[in-house]
């Protein structure tokens, strides 16, 4: 377990585009050649294990291998089986991707502890944004890091104690195409929060109604060659993708955005 990297895919609010973030990290580093494994925390909902059980069932339809990695939802509720998941998932795994549920969950403060890149999905507001941090409604400023921050903080300490390190990314989701006052309000605000609490702010995925579409037939931006009409917003897209899975800063081995050139 020592050798596969730990990517977690965690807040405590849902419709943040986690799961679909999480899907499409890890097809990205299944067709960028790197052995990825999955698991699902959320057995309830199931997000992240039904777009990838479409992802199989559209290539049995359409007769054809597309890059995938394994995948399980994790149906225990206690340490052990979580523990025993992850032995399962980790053995010949270069990455793990861990999507938590968008609640408050002890086996996803466990994962946060674990992660060697925790990665939290906002979309760009302000209601999202005080998960992390509250914020002066005159000044729009940062009054203090919010609750889910001292999760995080805590997270860190234990990760700490066995010498590791954990590499916070909040994922800027569903931007708009056109700049607005309130996004450049939320991105002052990020940016101020970012130096006090320890996190980069990176790019996630626009609103983009493909991305939701994309669900039903498990397939992802990377699976162009699959779909039927092919659109300069969907050349758009997937380009953001692989800039946002480069700037994940994943090990050497992992994958830059030149990998992707031939994807």
């Amino acid at each position: 377990m020592a050798d596969c990297h730990f990517i977690v895919f965690a807040n405590e609010k849902g419709g943040t585009g986690k799961s679909t973030t999480a899907v499409h990290a890890a097809v990205a580093l299944s067709s960028a050649g790197r052995k990825v494994a999955v698991l699902d925390l959320d057995s309830r909902q199931r997000t992240t294990t039904r777009y990838l059980e479409n992802r199989a069932a559209s290539m049995a339809r359409l007769n054809c291998e597309l890059p995938t990695p394994r995948f399980m939802v994790n149906e225990a509720d206690n340490l052990v089986g979580f523990e025993r998941s992850l032995d399962a998932l980790c053995e010949d795994s270069e990455f793990l991707i861990i999507d938590t549920p968008g609640r408050d969950d002890p086996l996803a403060r466990i994962s946060a502890a674990r992660a060697d890149t925790l990665v939290t999905p906002l979309n760009d507001s302000f209601v999202d944004l005080d998960l992390i941090g509250e914020v002066d409604p005159e000044t729009y400023a940062i009054r203090k890091p919010s609750f889910y921050a001292e999760i995080v903080w805590d997270a860190r300490k234990a990760k700490a104690q066995t010498g590791g390190e954990v590499d916070w990314v909040v994922l800027r989701n569903r931007l708009q195409h056109i700049e607005a006052k309130n996004m450049r309000r939320v991105a002052r605000a990020l940016n101020d929060l970012s130096r006090r609490v320890g996190f980069r702010v990176i790019p996630g995925l626009s609103e983009r109604v493909i991305y939701r579409e994309l669900f039903p037939s498990g397939l992802t931006l990377l699976d162009i060659d699959h779909f039927e009409n092919v659109g300069l917003s969907h050349i758009a897209a997937r380009q953001e993708l692989r800039e946002m899975v480069a700037a994940f800063h994943l090990p050497e081995e992992g994958v830059t955005q030149d990998m992707f050139e031939a994807v």
